[in-house]
């Protein structure tokens, strides 16, 4: 039962609705009896979700260890040790924080998870940070929820120079089945991703009524073609929309897509063979699709003065000190008069970043 109503759950509005009806009382026996349920729930209030989801993978984790413990069977104690290397990866990317939140957890396959930094509820911006091929949750969460990290405290580092008061959310995302070499020519993850994403972000808008934070979801990669069809083939809205690393989607301009104001902004880095390939369709960097140039190039920040490094390479747009992230943080928090237009640039130097060559040291090729 669990199982059906999470694949096909009901309107985050109706969710909402029925969860303020239950009562206290039910409430906590409910989210006792099923924590997997109630974690995953769109609709149901973040706290509530976060303990549910903290519960589970607690529980998981003992399941498995006991299996691997009893030693029953080589193909059932490696199934338990791959799964355990997953929900421990989810682990870490929680204990690196204070201010993290377990919004959701799916401990069956490939896995899938959401990390929140800062607090959904109450935030007045929030960032989703959708990740592309080989991201997964055995491997990349807590590399990623660091890189989401990193976005949050750069965009609170601008909050402060500009004297913004208000508070931030970044959602270090992987909630659909990332691609690998065997079906990265399909978009057959890309449309999970869409509905995933969208699902999520339905969530979102039951969780705060009408007090909307100023929403912005950051793609790359891969993450981009399933972002683009989300806004393009859904309801679903959001108030701005970064696309980098995009090897494209069937979309075909951003006229197409529920972004208010055309507020859509592509980034392409020196010696990233992605971009422009328009693998997947339209390349939403090209002049008719209509978004405006991110630059990623680097150089000197007409604000602070300060030097900004280049983007070079595939994973690069998330190391620290770049153009790319300072651009990236003004547009979540919609100071697009600060935003540095793209430029063709010639190629740089390759940035030494730990984080991310770590995040990328298993599949040793370009990511879509």
């Amino acid at each position: 039962m669990t199982a059906r109503l999470l694949a096909t759950p009901p309107p985050a509005v109706q969710v909402s609705s029925w969860w303020g009806a239950l009562g206290a009382d039910r409430q906590e026996a409910f989210a006792e009896a099923s924590p997997r349920l109630v974690g995953n729930l769109e609709g149901v209030p973040t706290a509530v979700r976060d303990l549910a989801n903290r519960e589970l993978l607690a529980d998981s984790l003992d399941s498995v260890d006991t299996v691997i413990a009893a030693g029953a069977g080589r193909a059932l104690v490696g199934d338990a040790m791959q799964s355990r290397s997953m929900l421990q990866n989810v682990q870490e990317a929680l204990d690196e924080g204070d201010d993290r939140t377990l919004l959701s957890l799916d401990t069956s396959g490939q896995g899938a998870a959401s990390v929140v930094i800062g607090d959904v509820a109450t935030a007045d911006y929030v960032t989703y940070l959708v990740p592309g091929m080989f991201f997964t949750l055995e491997h990349q969460m807590a590399d990623w929820t660091e890189i989401a990290q990193r976005l949050h405290d750069e965009r609170e580092r601008w909050m402060t120079r500009l004297g913004d008061t208000g508070t931030a959310a970044t959602v270090a995302w992987i909630g659909y089945p990332t691609p690998n070499l065997t079906n990265i020519a399909s978009l057959d993850n890309a449309e999970l991703g869409r509905d995933a994403l969208a699902a999520s972000l339905k969530g979102l808008d039951s969780l705060r009524g009408g007090d909307d934070p100023l929403v912005t979801v950051v793609a790359h990669s891969y993450g981009s073609t399933a972002t683009l069809l989300a806004l393009a083939q859904t309801e679903t809205e959001v108030d701005a929309a970064v696309l980098i690393g995009s090897p494209g989607s069937p979309v075909r301009s951003v006229d197409d897509l529920h972004v208010p104001d055309g507020r859509v902004f592509v980034g392409a880095a020196a010696w990233d063979p992605i971009p422009g390939t328009a693998f997947f369709g339209t390349d939403p960097g090209s002049s008719r699709f209509g978004a405006h140039e991110l630059s990623v190039d680097g150089g000197t920040d007409p604000l602070t003065g300060e030097h900004l490094n280049a983007a070079v390479g595939h994973l690069a747009y998330f190391a620290e000190h770049t153009e790319a992230m300072r651009n990236m943080a003004l547009v979540s928090l919609g100071r697009d008069d600060l935003v540095v237009a793209g430029s063709t640039a010639a190629p740089g130097h390759p940035v030494d970043d730990p984080v991310v060559t770590k995040a990328i040291a298993r599949p040793r090729t370009a990511a879509l």
